[in-house]
């Protein structure tokens, strides 16, 4: 099933209505109610059918008994058949017959022929119960592979929902709230602390710090003053923003990553299932075999009744029940596991492509990372112990909502330490907090400030540390340097054990970021990665993915809107369940559970499936090789000849080898 979004250009004005769902509101009903009604009228069919009657010892005849099994069996056929016969239509115009142009040869084939015997056209015995039954398990196949991939995808819709509807506009000093698509270039809007940005633009009073990672993968919040440009869906952090609007609606960075995924969805390779290649296959087998066996008995005189029925009986048996549940019952079958072991399969043909993967990409910031700044060094000046660094440092930073301040105070809760009191806190915008502990003056600050004064730690600590790519601020009792603490994002606990399986079973691990060289560095080494990309703008990752493929058969993982192109352009997208929506919607799997160990599970189930479906398709088509012959005739001289009943009770263990072998995958 394709993510497929043919010419919705949303803008984000109309996303509200946007309708991204097309074909996919109703097959799953419409499946269930076909199989339903046809199971219910297939019973009197398979009571009124002779050759059921004498299996069962049973007679029951009255009169007209045989116009409505005709009456029953044309409805079943109608009705039941309906999406085959609508689906052989699509598979010639696309001249690629399968799976529903086998099905609709052999149940019209069944119908005419079982038609005509019955009324006396031509001389023979019919088989409705044959067509019915053929029906049934087909509409059944299709439903369970139809329930077991999930719904249609929404990403646009999702992403459209980053934005915020309202901007508060300023018009001579008062601010009133209006639409963002009433918003135009040059107004000016004000942004509160915590609220997202409603459009892109500049900023042009007070200064902040802006969380852009779920749309450009940075991790740290970035510094905004006047003069900085902000991006629309960013969330605002502590400081109150004016903004002058330069994009909006089509020209906005979020709009254009909508773009970028409608773009690599609609151009996806739609990858041929198996099984309708090896049905493919089986058109070609029945049809010829079908005519070469009516031209042949005709040809011997047998009478052209005798050869309709021959050939018939070919055109049906060879009809694959069991081929035609030998996929979906493993595809079910694996979807069930893997919800149960933690991923969502969003689109199959992606899953099956798993197995080939050779290179998995990981993006580094809430996917290897935790996405959140945390204390990894503690330096110490003077001979102050690290927990009283972080003890006074986390007691002037409790009062602030910048990121930083929140992982220090983390920090020192991990390491269970009693906050002292303050007084008098104040933050210095751009400079860093400070306030009164126990009667000094504590200081919390950015490099910057240390180096205008001239306060130098002197021992190069901290200046390595700021070449990994951390964020190094330093802490000051009464202008004194007492220590200082360098953060960054956290690397995941599992994450490690993830690239470890992965090299286990010969896939290639990279790293792909929007952070910088040194952070880059610091996380590939830490983590054993072969290669890493740093410095990655949001735009250029799927260039970047598709630069890989040249080379492997490329598996992207993320979690952010920064990923959602990348992940659609990847042979295989999956996303990080606790990330943004947009990338949930973009991907073809999703780890529920964020756990990076869980893609090398991905790999492994593929492979387990891919190996049950060929073992599958193996048991539905040797059926045929035997049957086919038997049923043409072939051995009418040793006396045995397949009749349509006998054909029948084949097909169906050949069906139920295929179910119980679908089954054994949860072993």
């Amino acid at each position: 099933m394709n993510h497929d979004h043919k010419g919705h250009e949303m803008q984000p004005a109309e996303a509200g209505q946007g309708e991204t769902q097309g074909h996919h509101h109703h097959p799953l009903e419409d499946f269930r109610r076909r199989f339903i009604v046809s199971t219910i009228l297939t019973v009197p069919i398979l009571l009124l059918s002779e050759p059921v009657q004498e299996l069962l010892g049973i007679v029951i005849q009255f009169p007209g008994s045989d116009y409505l099994l005709l009456a029953l069996a044309t409805v079943v056929y109608f009705y039941g058949g309906w999406p085959f016969l609508t689906g052989i239509i699509s598979e010639l115009r696309a001249r690629m017959p399968g799976m529903m142009t086998l099905i609709a040869v052999a149940i019209t084939v069944a119908y005419v022929y079982s038609s005509a015997a019955l009324l006396g056209i031509i001389a023979g015995e019919g088989f409705f119960w044959e067509l019915a039954t053929l029906i049934d398990i087909m509409l059944l196949g299709h439903w369970i592979e139809m329930r077991s991939v999930l719904g249609a995808s929404r990403a646009l819709e999702e992403l459209v929902r980053v934005m915020p509807a309202e901007a508060h506009r300023l018009l001579d000093g008062r601010s009133e709230d209006v639409p963002v698509d009433r918003l135009a270039p040059g107004d000016r809007v004000l942004v509160r602390p915590g609220e997202k940005v409603p459009v892109d633009g500049t900023v042009v009073e007070g200064a902040t710090s802006v969380n852009e990672a779920m749309l450009t993968g940075e991790s740290r919040p970035v510094e905004k003053r006047p003069g900085d440009a902000v991006i629309g869906g960013a969330i605002n952090g502590e400081g109150s923003i004016v903004v002058e609007v330069e994009k909006t609606g089509a020209e906005t960075y979020l709009a254009q990553v909508i773009d970028l995924v409608q773009k690599a969805q609609e151009s996806r390779s739609r990858t041929q299932d198996l099984a309708d290649r090896a049905a493919f296959l089986l058109v070609a087998i029945a049809l010829s075999v079908g005519a070469v066996t009516f031209a042949a008995w005709f040809a011997l005189g047998a009478g052209a009744g005798f050869a309709v029925e021959r050939a018939a009986t070919v055109m049906v048996i060879a009809c694959p029940h069991a081929l035609g549940l030998a996929v979906p019952l493993v595809i079910a079958v694996s979807t069930s596991l893997a919800a149960r072991s933690g991923f969502l399969i969003r689109d199959r043909s992606a899953f099956e492509r798993a197995k080939e993967i050779t290179a998995v990409v990981f993006d580094k910031t809430g996917t290897l990372t935790e996405g959140r700044a945390g204390v990894t060094d503690v330096l110490t000046f003077d001979g102050t112990a690290e927990d009283d660094v972080i003890r006074t440092a986390a007691a002037v930073e409790a009062h602030s909502e910048h990121p930083i301040a929140r992982g220090i105070v983390r920090s020192a809760e991990e390491r269970k330490l009693a906050l002292a009191s303050v007084e008098g806190f104040r933050a210095i915008p751009g400079v860093g907090v400070e306030g009164a502990v126990g009667g000094r003056t504590v200081r919390v600050v950015g490099p910057g400030y240390i180096a205008e004064r001239g306060i130098g730690a002197g021992d190069g600590r901290a200046e390595s540390l700021q070449q990994q790519g951390k964020t190094v601020v330093f802490l000051l009792e009464d202008d004194r340097l007492t220590g200082a603490l360098a953060l960054a994002d956290i690397i995941r606990p599992e994450s490690g054990e993830a690239i470890r399986r992965l090299k286990e079973m010969g896939v290639r691990c990279m790293m792909l970021t929007g952070d910088n060289r040194d952070v880059a560095a610091w996380v590939a080494g830490e983590l054993g990665l072969d290669e890493f990309f740093a410095g990655v703008l949001p735009h250029e990752k799927a260039e970047k993915i598709r630069e890989v493929q040249q080379r492997y058969r490329v598996a992207m993982v993320g979690d952010g809107i920064n990923d959602a192109p990348a992940l659609v352009e990847a042979d295989l997208g999956i996303a990080i369940g606790a990330g943004t929506d947009v990338a949930v919607e973009s991907a073809d799997i999703v780890l529920v559970k964020s756990d990076p160990r869980d893609v090398a599970a991905v790999v492994d189930l593929s492979k387990k499936t891919y190996r049950k479906m060929v073992e599958n398709l193996l048991w539905a088509t040797g059926y045929n090789v035997v049957a086919i012959p038997l049923a043409a005739g072939a051995l009418i001289g040793a006396g045995i000849l397949l009749t349509p009943a006998a054909g029948a009770v084949l097909m169906s263990a050949s069906t139920v080898i295929v179910a119980i072998n679908a089954r054994r995958l949860r072993v």
